[in-house]
């Protein structure tokens, strides 16, 4: 057998090729959309792609599936069970509780494992030359390592209502069976550490079916419904807003993209011309250099790990844009924005100081000038982090608004007083900073060692 786990860090999402050397078949689970990777893993490893599979339908990426059914010839074999809400809209092979694919020498059978999602499944893998035995099992975003996948995004994301309450009883039950299984199986789940899918992912990669069933908290409510679904859904992380328009493109007819794009490096005058259109212009400079010179109305996105997940939190999908970035960052940075369906990007410059353009400064601030603004009257303190993270502990008389629904909730920021925002090491506050700056708050100060700095220092929280 052949096994390759690819890990995407920017959306910490997990796919697999699995193949069966002995016939040359494979089989990919849960492909990202630049499908260029599982090729060459094919490719080098004298394989042919002949099976192409999904979890559920996804909310936090764009399924690549397509494209690599489109490239390959492969059949895609997807879950049809969930019910008539639940089903892909596009030709597939329909799978349900018992079915077996065979790839090769080996199988995988189907579990229907509802809870995350209706429609959600798992694969049962058996490597028949070795043993008949299964020996590894691919949850997807039902279990994860020490963790589950949570309930309420079809509610909080996608706007079901009544389902969070259903999915999490759904899950109680999922998770009982799932505890059956021999205790050696191998988990190999859907997503990692820092994914907004659960509440608590662990970094290790993958675990067991016993490892789990001790350190897992969902395994402790053997006879505890009413706490499991308690605890479940008790603290979820906000939803990125783009969710709800991955589950809505994962699962309709929709254009595909088999190759990573590339986009122009913009000249002077096509950037000035858009630009005084409104076309949205977010930097993805470090947030120190945006600092110290930033084109007006521009959003500070920093193009890390977290590029894609701020991108989809901000930008509308209906909206152009341009990318302030370095050539050599562009095939990152358009793989990034491909993995979550956001194909609308005019093209990209790499200088912001030969526009003829008035560059701002951003007005950041120290510890010490940051005590001196606190308990007062007339000053606002924002604590851009989310909802969990402040609940857990604050600075007294910070008030929190989320960097990710800024915009939504501009008329909870002052504009007769000073704004001094924060979060927690630096990095959304500079998106928050960009945002207010472009919303037409000029008072605003940006205290960017965050919460990190302040614990740092021994000073006091707010439980």
């Amino acid at each position: 057998m052949f096994f390759q786990h690819i890990y995407d860090k920017s959306l910490a999402q997990a796919s697999y090729l699995i193949g069966c050397q002995a016939k040359g078949e494979a089989i990919v689970i849960d492909a990202k959309r630049d499908i260029d990777t599982y090729l060459q893993i094919a490719k080098e490893n004298n394989l042919t792609i002949t099976h192409i599979t999904e979890t559920h339908i996804h909310a936090d990426f764009l399924s690549g599936s397509r494209e690599l059914a489109e490239v390959t010839g492969a059949k895609m074999y997807l879950s049809d069970e969930g019910g008539e809400d639940w089903q892909y809209q596009f030709p597939h092979t329909g799978l349900t509780n018992g079915d077996i694919i065979k790839v090769g020498n080996l199988t995988l059978k189907v579990i229907h494992t509802p809870g995350h999602t209706p429609e959600s499944i798992s694969f049962l893998l058996t490597d028949h030359p070795a043993t008949d035995e299964p020996v590894m099992i691919f949850t997807g975003d039902f279990v994860f390592v020490g963790d589950i996948g949570r309930p309420d995004l079809l509610e909080k994301a996608a706007g079901i209502t009544g389902t969070q309450e259903k999915g999490a009883k759904e899950m109680f039950h999922s998770v009982q069976d799932f505890s059956r299984l021999r205790e050696f199986i191998q988990v190999w789940p859907g997503h990692g550490a820092g994914s907004a899918c659960g509440k608590a992912l662990g970094a290790v990669p993958s675990s067991t079916v016993g490892y789990e069933k001790i350190r897992n908290w969902a395994f402790q409510y053997e006879e505890d419904e009413e706490g499991f679904v308690e605890y479940l859904l008790e603290g979820q992380p906000e939803p990125p807003k783009y969710f709800a328009m991955m589950k809505k493109l994962n699962k309709v007819e929709r254009p595909l993209l088999k190759e990573v794009p590339k986009h122009p490096k913009l000249s002077k005058e096509e950037f000035l011309k858009a630009y005084q259109n409104g076309v949205k212009i977010i930097d993805t400079r470090n947030k120190v250099d945006f600092a110290q010179g930033f084109i007006p109305n521009s959003i500070n996105i920093q193009g890390n790990n977290s590029f894609s997940t701020w991108m989809g939190w901000i930008v509308n999908y209906s909206e152009p844009f341009i990318l302030v970035a370095q050539e050599e960052q562009m095939e990152d940075l358009n793989r990034k924005l491909m993995r979550i369906g956001m194909d609308q990007m005019m093209g990209y410059i790499d200088d912001v100081k030969n526009l003829d353009l008035e560059l701002q400064t951003a007005d950041i601030i120290d510890i010490e000038e940051f005590k001196s603004y606190l308990n007062r009257d007339n000053i606002q303190v924002v604590d851009v982090r989310n909802k969990t993270e402040y609940d857990a502990g604050r600075i007294e008389n910070a008030e929190n608004v989320f960097v990710g629904t800024l915009e939504d909730n501009l008329d909870k920021i002052s504009h007769e007083k000073p704004i001094v925002i924060h979060c927690q090491s630096g990095d959304r506050a500079a998106i928050a900073y960009s945002l207010l700056k472009k919303n037409g708050f000029e008072n605003v100060k940006n205290f960017s060692g965050g919460m990190k700095e302040w614990t740092e220092k021994a000073n006091p929280v707010k439980n």
